[in-house]
């Protein structure tokens, strides 16, 4: 019997900047409340083949798997709640844009 399709995201990493970045339904955002949630496993597929098309903007587009927490988009394993938080070493990217307050959108 096939698995059950759970909620999914696209997520990739920005080709220059090389952060994190999730697709909307319009473009691309470093926020994963942000992301479109995909619960249609053949929607998911044309979603993740036009991420991966979009060589000029994006690199190593997949599908990762979600779970939706009051209405939003939460991490179900440890490794994409690892890349939706930056680095755990020092406060970079994501961790100093939240402490300072600065953000420029991904697109």
């Amino acid at each position: 019997m096939p698995k059950a399709f759970t909620p999914k995201v696209v997520t990739a990493n920005h080709l220059l900047a090389g952060d994190v970045i999730y697709q909307t339904a319009t473009g691309w955002t470093r926020e994963l409340r942000e992301a479109e949630v995909l619960t249609d496993e053949a929607d998911a597929d044309l979603r993740l083949i036009e991420a991966s098309q979009q060589v000029d903007d994006v690199v190593g587009a997949y599908l990762a798997d979600v779970a939706v927490v009051d209405g939003l988009p939460t991490p179900t394993h440890f490794r994409e709640t690892f890349r939706a938080t930056g680095p755990s070493n020092y406060a970079l990217g994501k961790q100093v844009d939240l402490a300072t307050g600065n953000y420029e959108d991904a697109n």
